[in-house]
């Protein structure tokens, strides 16, 4: 083995260990985990450097991880993948994201060569992610998103300052960022992770996120957190401690195909009924989050359980046909809500 190459194996392993380490790591303990000289080290991260975005922090040395250039081999078909994802993104959210674009743009030039067509094409749809037209310029979701992700990549707690849906006041608290999980129905992303207080696992949206600070505290995420488990049972992104819920719904035939030609939830089941209705069914952590979904469906559907789901319902129909000139009636089976249910069940009270 030449000595050319030996360095060469020596640089990979230095970028490989900074990689690995987060925390950064000391010249001597590179040293002593390669098996060299400090000065033979001195003299590589001086040559990694040039060409990596490695740098000296305090006497350790670290990876700019935003700044680090990953390279991953991909065939035509795994790049279309990336390619239907990025483009399902960016027509589920409504703020511009240059980083989104310089993705696909990177992508258009690894298909170069095997796909010249499709690269062409990507790079048109990284040309509509750029423009300004039509998406919300928000500085201040990037900067939160951003730090994040590299709070989320270097193992670092941050402070952030997080606005209450219901009372629009802004509450302080140090997290650990776990996951973050896109929630296409709201174009939004929540993050995952721990919060202190109150010492729990806990879920920000991140456009409620007015500001975040990155700290020098480490976490290490618990061996028994799986984002799949937790989020096993929502139908977006609210997931609970509690037992979920079994909804039933039944479906008009004239869009009983329609709901078939998708799995909206892993543990849903169909059937038939005797007048030819769709029977669908799903144990959902939080059936609320539902709701926007099932009043896509109109008068196509139907909410057979749980009961207060299927009275919220109810409640909302009668009070929007009235709202468009219609008299209601009730049955006896079932009855009108009370005024005060109605109000109840439609704003929570």
């Amino acid at each position: 083995m030449s000595r050319g190459t030996k360095k060469s194996e020596r640089l990979h392993q230095i970028l490989l260990l900074l990689l690995e380490h987060p925390e950064g790591l000391p010249v001597r303990e590179l040293a002593r985990r390669l098996g060299v000289h400090r000065a033979t080290v001195h003299r590589d991260l001086d040559d990694l450097s040039r060409e990596y975005p490695v740098y000296n922090d305090g006497g350790r040395w670290f990876v700019r991880r935003e700044a680090f250039r990953v390279q991953v081999p991909l065939n035509l078909h795994e790049a279309m993948a990336l390619y239907l994802a990025v483009r399902m993104m960016a027509t589920r959210t409504d703020k511009h994201n240059p980083h989104a674009a310089s993705a696909l743009r990177h992508l258009a030039g690894a298909l170069e060569s095997v796909a010249d067509r499709i690269a062409a094409f990507i790079r048109l749809s990284a040309e509509v992610m750029e423009q300004t037209e039509g998406r919300r310029q928000d500085p201040r979701y990037l900067q939160v998103l951003e730090t994040l992700t590299r709070a989320w990549a270097e193992g670092r707690k941050v402070r952030v300052w997080h606005r209450h849906e219901q009372t629009r006041r802004v509450y302080e608290y140090t997290f650990s960022p776990y996951f973050i999980e896109p929630y296409p129905i709201g174009q939004t992303a929540h993050v995952i992770g721990y919060r202190e207080p109150p010492g729990k696992l806990r879920t920000f949206k991140i456009e409620r996120i007015e500001r975040v600070e990155l700290l020098p505290e480490r976490y290490t995420i618990p061996d028994d957190f799986d984002p799949r488990e937790i989020l096993r049972d929502a139908w977006g992104i609210w997931f609970t401690d509690k037992e979920p819920v079994e909804v039933v719904l039944r479906f008009h035939p004239r869009v009983a195909n329609r709901v078939l030609e998708t799995v909206w939830h892993p543990s849903q089941q169909t059937a038939y009924d005797d007048q030819g209705w769709l029977i669908w069914r799903a144990r959902v952590a939080e059936p609320q989050e539902m709701l926007p979904w099932i009043r896509g469906w109109g008068a196509d559907v139907e909410v057979l359980a749980p009961e207060d789901l299927r009275r919220r319902l109810r409640a909302e129909s009668r009070v929007m046909a009235e709202r468009y000139g219609w008299t209601v009636g009730q049955t006896a089976q079932e009855g009108p809500p009370s005024p005060e249910d109605t109000f109840d069940l439609l704003f929570g009270g």
